[in-house]
Parts: C-alpha cells; structure tokens; sequence
C-alpha cells in the first residue's frame, strides 16, 4: 500500500524560477489525501532554507522539515563525522557550512560551484584528496535543466577527481541509496510503501527502484525522448497533475 510521495523538485514542481502548471494544485491534493510527501532536491546552489522559501512562494506549502537537500545531508555527516571541510561549492550554499570549522581542511565537499570549478580550487581538492581528505559529493547528476538548456552538473567533475585520486567518492544525494533510506526513515515507511517521483530517469527513477521503491518519470525538466525505455517498469506520466489523478482514484 503506498504510504509516502517523495517528489523531486526542479523539472517535477518548478523550472527555471516558476511553478509547472497544475503542479501546486496537485501537490495540495496529495497532501489532503493522507500521503506522507518529502521535497527532495540535490540542488547545490541554495541553501535548505533558500528551498523552502522558494517552494512557498511558488504557491506550495511545505514544512521545513519535509525538504530533504543533499548539502543538507552533508552537513549533518560532517557534524556526526568530526570533519572540517574544504567547500567547493557555489557562494549561495555557503550559510549552509557557515558555521563549521573548516581551518586545516581534512574533509572534500563538492557541488555545483559553478565558476569556482576551475583548475586552481579543482587542484587544491585533488591534493586533499591524496593526504586522505574524503570526498563528500552532493550528486552524480551528469547535466541539469536551466532557461530550456542543459549545463554540466557536478557529477563530472566527481568523476575527474575520483580517477586523478584514486578514490571513490561518497555520494550524500541522489542517486545513494544513503540518502533514500534517511528519508524512508524518517517518514516511518518502508520502500515499496513509498513513490519516488522525478524527471532524472538515472538518479531518480532506476536509482529508486533499485533500492525497492516505486518509481514514476515526469516527461518534463531533464526528460528527454526514449528516457522511459530504460526504465520500463516505472510509471510515466507527462507531468505531476496526472499523477496526481491517477494515484487519488485509487485511494
């Protein structure tokens, strides 16, 4: 029996600043159903705080608490973990992380730093990373969706460092299955009890069914064509309003 919805964000809810149409409304429905819903998002440009506000001023309606961020996670391995991080992040993710130690890094966190992704900081990590830093990754996401364009996510860049060091990163957002099993526990449920609900057929549909979830691709954001045919056994539907639709009838 499906007990808990966990939505991805952008290219699900909103793209590009602006709520998808019907996304609101549709959202609000499931809330008033007695699903459990999560916002989850591996955003590494805003702060989790920056996300909920967004999402209430696109007209949803979330409590802090529902948003899960994958900077978010980090930070709370880096407090467990007694780490003092090195950030290769975007300047608006900075708050986050504002108040940990970071004096004599022995810890790498690498997001979406835009133009901070340049050889200088790229080579100050990699040599954290031989003295035996781990590498603390937001997502392996290969691309993301802005202004009806594709850019280059964070998940190369891992990459990069991953084969210069010689070492595996350990990734804090989706697609690892860390940061599923943290939500499911969370809400209480267990994963086939709970939808993941996405545009990313790699780090939020196949990631998802991997882990026991069910899973459902939204033919909007990072979508693309033939997206569906390699996940087969999920469901797809052309945005969130039909979803919506489909789940309430059976409930």
């Amino acid at each position: 029996m499906l007990k808990a919805v966990l939505l991805d964000i952008s290219g699900v809810l909103s793209e590009d600043g602006e709520a998808l149409p019907g996304a609101s409304d549709a959202v609000a429905r499931l809330q008033s159903s007695g699903l459990a819903l999560r916002f989850l998002t591996n955003t590494s440009r805003k702060t989790s705080a920056a996300v909920c506000d967004e999402l209430r001023r696109l007209g949803f309606a979330p409590a802090p608490e529902q948003v899960f961020t994958a900077p978010g996670a980090i930070r709370r391995y880096l407090e467990r973990s007694g780490l003092r991080p090195y950030l290769l992040i975007h300047e608006r993710l900075e708050p986050e992380f504002a108040d940990l130690p970071s004096e004599d890094p022995n810890a790498v966190v690498l997001g979406d730093a835009e133009q901070r992704l340049d050889y200088a900081h790229l080579d100050a990590a990699f040599r954290l990373l031989l003295e035996g830093a781990p590498l603390l990754a937001v997502g392996t996401n290969r691309y993301f969706r802005q202004a009806g364009t594709l850019h280059l996510d964070a998940g190369p860049f891992v990459r990069a460092l991953e084969y210069a060091a010689g070492i595996e990163a350990k990734v804090l957002g989706k697609p690892a299955g860390d940061f599923f099993h943290a939500v499911l526990d969370e809400i209480g449920v267990a994963p086939d009890e709970a939808l993941m609900v996405g545009d990313d057929v790699e780090c939020d549909v196949i990631a998802a069914m991997e882990l026991g979830l069910q899973a459902c691709l939204i033919r909007s954001g990072k979508y693309r064509p033939g997206d569906e045919e390699r996940a087969p056994q999920a469901r797809c539907e052309a945005n969130l309003a039909d979803l919506a639709d489909g789940l309430l009838k059976t409930r």
